[in-house]
Order: C-alpha cells, then sequence, then structure tokens
C-alpha cells in the first residue's frame, strides 16, 4: 500500500517542483522581473524552508525532494528579482 503513496507523493511532487522551471528560466532569460512581487516569493521561500525542514523532521523523501528543488528554484527567481528589478 506504501508504494500508491509514495507514487502519489512523489507525482505531486514533481507537477508543483517542475511549474516553476518555466518562470525561472523566463526570468533568466529575460531579466524581466516585473510581474514578480518580492513578497509573495520571500514569504513563499520563507513556506518552502519550513516544509522542507517538516520533510527532513518526518523523513518524508516526496515532500524533502520536492520542497528542496523548489526552494532552490524559489530562491532563484527572488535573487534575480533583486538583481534586476528597476529602481521605482
Amino acid at each position: 500500500m506504501s508504494n500508491w503513496i509514495d507514487l502519489l507523493g512523489y507525482s505531486a511532487a514533481s507537477l508543483t517542483t517542475l511549474s516553476f522551471i518555466p518562470q525561472a528560466w523566463h526570468t533568466f532569460k529575460t531579466k524581466d522581473v516585473s510581474g514578480i512581487s518580492a513578497g509573495m516569493y520571500s514569504v513563499f521561500t520563507l513556506g518552502l524552508a519550513l516544509w522542507l525542514g517538516y520533510g527532513l523532521a518526518l523523513r518524508a523523501w516526496p515532500i524533502v525532494v520536492a520542497n528542496a528543488v523548489t526552494l532552490a528554484l524559489a530562491l532563484a527567481i527572488l535573487l534575480m528579482k533583486r538583481r534586476y528589478a528597476q529602481p521605482s
């Protein structure tokens, strides 16, 4: 029974993590960060770090892998927002 639960977890983790790749790639390629909310990405990134800690505490590898990768992507987007934002 555990196998289908792990498959469900890895499938969900893969889809939610993969959804960040187009945004990260677009931002890296165009350096256009005008549509990205620094506040939202900051809170979201903190949430991912907490999810990662939670997954590590539970040794729930789908949670760990998904949140580690998504955290890296969200941090990259947040850093690009900081670097490429136009001064107001």
